[in-house]
């Protein structure tokens, strides 16, 4: 094979896939293989510690195929710290994120790279439709205009970790010390030019979701908190507001008294509903500030994003560190 071709990486983020690997690397060589004259290809596999026959899966096709190469890790890390990793061990010139169940279409790799060669250092899918139910895709829909309205930078909506990045984005992505990385929010406001291509989500073939309602909550609360102050803000404003209102309250109470002599019943609801408001909105803007405190807190620890525990076609001369942020590796399995 020409080495002079451009290198292509595909990073795959893996949990207890063992039902869509091999379809998912027979799909993408497919793909990939009639193009062979124009590109060369690997595909990192970044195992986020399954507990099915992922693993055996993964290690068994990259003794058939050296372009395959597999990242294992100690535990489960979380699924931005595994595209993270990925990116951080690929060596393409181009990289490309693709979920394991082939619910985003690997035939638009081609689309990608068509971008690509045109100039755009970020190519991402927008998705039009999902397959899924009407609740949550309103309640994505709904987040991803919420997030773009809170955030201090534009963000493209409906759009998921699908994308091309060219090598000098994870050249920039090396440079980032980040606990909990929101990438596609990182990868937006670090510029350069960018375009969308609009497709249709498939459903999953086989497998279950790994993402529970907690997990995309968690998700949601990361991408806000990563790229917005406003809920802080938002405590000032709602506290500014309240004392507004506290100072008429007063005033017309004053009045009242002072020119109509009203006699005022005990207060008892009113004070009861003040107390609660104003607990209520303590206890909220507490949990906000706890959120970001707790991100500072996982920040200064300096732990590492992810461990490797076995890897295999990896060789410790190409594995990444990522600068402050330490990706450290076990023997070869």
């Amino acid at each position: 094979m020409d080495d002079t071709l451009p290198l292509v990486s595909i990073v795959v983020p893996v949990l207890n896939e063992d039902q869509n690997i091999v379809r998912l690397y027979e799909t993408v060589k497919s793909t990939l293989d009639p193009v062979s004259d124009r590109y060369r290809y690997e595909i990192v596999f970044t195992d986020n510690h399954s507990t099915d026959n992922s693993f055996a899966i993964l290690s068994g096709l990259a003794k058939q195929d050296t372009r395959i190469r597999v990242l294992r890790f100690s535990r489960n890390f979380g699924y931005q710290a595994s595209i993270m990793t990925g990116y951080l061990n690929a060596t393409g010139d181009a990289v490309i994120q693709l979920d394991c169940d082939l619910q985003d279409p690997p035939s638009m790799i081609l689309d990608f790279l068509q971008k690509w060669e045109e100039g755009y250092q970020v190519v991402y899918g927008v998705r039009r439709e999902r397959k899924e139910g009407f609740v949550i895709t309103a309640m994505r829909k709904i987040f991803y205009r919420m997030l773009n309205a809170l955030s201090e930078h534009k963000l493209p909506l409906d759009a998921g970790d699908f994308r091309l990045v060219d090598r000098r984005i994870v050249e920039q992505l090396r440079k980032i010390d980040d606990a909990t990385p929101y990438l596609r929010g990182i990868i937006t406001t670090l510029g350069f030019r960018q375009v969308g291509i609009p497709y249709d989500r498939d459903a999953r073939i086989a497998g279950e979701s790994k993402f529970s309602f907690s997990d995309l909550m968690k998700l949601a609360i990361d991408g806000i908190l990563n790229h917005s102050t406003m809920p802080l803000r938002l405590a000032t404003y709602c506290s500014q507001a309240i004392f507004c209102i506290a100072m008429i309250v007063i005033a017309v109470y004053s009045a009242a008294r002072l020119t109509v002599g009203q006699d005022w019943p005990a207060g008892f609801t009113t004070l009861s509903v003040l107390v609660l408001v104003s607990t209520s909105l303590n206890a909220l803007f507490f949990g906000i500030m706890g959120e970001y405190i707790g991100r500072i807190y996982r920040q200064v620890k300096k732990q590492p994003l992810t461990i490797v525990e076995s890897k295999v076609n990896v060789a410790d001369e190409t594995a990444s560190d990522a600068g402050s942020i330490a990706i450290p590796f076990s023997k070869a399995a």
